[in-house]
């Protein structure tokens, strides 16, 4: 059951294990565990009850390492302008615990798998564009209703081919470089049309003998040379992008 747990029959005993969540709508009673769940979640670990036929038996907590270089992602993506989100199915406990370490104030938790889109969706209609990054089988309808969706190569088959970018070396940080490039590209492509433009709409009338009455003409030969520089001009200014270089936590630093 996406979202809530898993459910089978051992040895004629019907077997429940999951959310909290998912043993309130089975209505199975987990008052003698909820103290040391509330504890666990708020200490950042995903708390996992298990019960047996209705009658909850005890609490499993998993804990995930937050990335070495999450808190400084977040911190170069700020810096870029851009606003910082946690979409997760934790717990709000446990949610809010790793969003503190992190700095990210804007958290939605508690999404079942069908909803993290509804909440990209929510957001795309306050007028904001939005990428989602995601790595799970549950981030796959988000990562295909943001306006760009972002993978990790480490994460399963199902993301990959909702996104519309797959980070090749699975690491976070590729995030940064990624919109660096995607903006210095942009940047690039622009700056080159403005100059080819720039060329043409000045020497193009010109060479059409326009200026001729006032004494001003461009020899054929010189025009064949302007035309090559232009193109050399548009090349050069393109390989400007190998310049671009991989974020890292000791440049963000520094």
């Amino acid at each position: 059951m996406a979202g809530y747990g898993i459910e089978g029959v051992i040895e004629g005993r019907r077997i429940l294990v999951g959310a909290r969540r998912f043993m309130e709508r089975e209505g199975v009673e987990t008052g003698a565990f909820v103290a040391r769940a509330s504890e666990l979640e708020a200490e950042g670990s995903t708390v996992v009850f298990v019960a047996a036929d209705s009658q909850a038996l005890g609490i499993l907590a998993i804990t995930d390492r937050i990335k070495p270089e999450a808190r400084a992602l977040v911190d170069a993506l700020r810096q870029r302008g851009l606003r910082v989100a946690m979409v997760t199915g934790d717990a709000r406990r446990t949610a809010e615990a790793v969003a503190a370490r992190l700095a990210i104030e804007d958290v939605h938790a508690e999404v079942l798998p069908q909803d993290k889109a509804k909440v990209v969706t929510e957001l795309q209609e306050t007028g904001r564009r939005m990428a989602f990054v995601g790595d799970g089988i549950n981030d796959a309808p988000a990562l295909a209703q943001a306006d760009v969706g972002i993978a990790l190569a480490s994460g399963t088959d199902i993301a990959i081919e909702a996104a519309d970018v797959t980070l090749t070396r699975g690491k976070l940080g590729e995030v940064v470089t990624a919109l660096d490039a995607a903006r210095k590209t942009l940047s690039n492509i622009r700056g080159n049309l403005f100059w080819a433009f720039f060329y043409n709409i000045l020497l193009i009338p010109i060479a059409a003998g326009v200026a001729t009455p006032i004494g001003i003409h461009l020899n054929p030969m010189l025009a064949g040379v302007a035309m090559g520089l232009s193109s050399i001009f548009v090349l050069g200014n393109s390989l400007r992008l190998k310049r671009l270089r991989a974020w890292r936590i000791a440049a963000a630093a520094a």
